[in-house]
């Protein structure tokens, strides 16, 4: 093994300028990689704090059964919690909030209804459920934000989404740069590898140093990459917190551990894939 890795140092120093250019190709793929599960994960935990503020609120006519209908509503699909609130829980609590409506009160009445009070378990589907509870007889009205909500969730979609897609594009980027580099530097020792070949090496042999160079290459790029990376973010979230609070941005060292693992991870992997794939094709090529 020391062979092997005194082999893959050497083959690193001999192509420089190959090696500090998948280097640096690597570094700035994972960054924007990291860059964007740390924008997904930022994402996921909003759309989860929509979740659990999303609520929907269905108005009942005067006369009718709220008990039934509260019991129809826990068994819509989606629905996570269901509440009846009486007309009067309603009046005491716009009085407790806005003082001013105990005037008004005292005029004309209270002018409150009956209201279903439902949470759901995805902002998806407060759409379904506000449709499916409006269809029930004795609803007068149903409220759940609609254009907030179903703005807020597409745009959180698809920036999820591009996310998502953005990764696997740099992904793909990243192991062509470490085929290329591999490949160049068997092309280096091609000579050598011709003579070990005639003098019966092993493919396993042939391929270990290259190898050991592409996990080297990801495993300094990931380092890199996190190295840049975590200190930037929190600096980043730190602003954000005091400049937008409103943004739930995550801050959490244990929350960040899965994306900042993944940018580890997947530059070693990438590294080991792309030079395993490189020796594979340049080996058959030679035969």
């Amino acid at each position: 093994m020391t062979y092997h890795f005194r082999q893959a140092l050497l083959a690193m120093r001999g192509n420089l300028i190959a090696t500090l250019g998948t280097l640096t190709t690597m570094t700035l793929t994972l960054l924007m990689l990291g860059g964007v599960l740390l924008l997904t994960l930022n994402v996921n935990r909003t759309l989860e704090g929509l979740e659990s503020q999303v609520e929907v609120a269905a108005f009942l006519e005067g006369g009718a059964d709220g008990a039934a209908l509260l019991e129809q509503a826990r068994a819509f699909p989606g629905v996570q919690e269901a509440r009846l609130v009486s007309r009067e829980e309603v009046l005491a609590e716009m009085t407790r909030d806005y003082p001013s409506t105990a005037e008004a009160v005292s005029l004309v009445g209270n002018p409150f209804p009956d209201t279903l009070r439902l949470r759901v378990g995805r902002v998806e589907d407060s759409r379904p459920v506000a449709g499916a509870l409006a269809r029930l007889p004795g609803v007068e009205d149903v409220e759940y934000g609609a254009g907030y909500v179903d703005q807020a969730v597409r745009t959180l979609t698809t920036v999820r989404a591009a996310g998502y897609g953005l990764v696997a594009l740099l992904f793909a980027g990243t192991l062509l740069s470490i085929l290329n580099a591999v490949r160049v530097a068997m092309y280096a020792r091609r000579r050598e590898i011709s003579v070990m070949r005639l003098l019966g090496a092993t493919r396993g042999f042939i391929r270990t140093p290259h190898v050991i160079e592409g996990v080297l290459l990801g495993l300094l790029s990931s380092a890199l990459a996190l190295a840049v990376l975590v200190p930037g973010y929190l600096a980043l979230a730190e602003r954000v917190a005091a400049f937008a609070p409103v943004f739930p941005v995550v801050r959490d060292l244990g929350a960040l551990w899965l994306p900042l693992g993944a940018v580890a991870g997947l530059g070693i992997l990438t590294g080991l894939a792309g030079s395993l794939l490189a020796t594979r094709r340049y080996l058959r090529e030679l035969e």
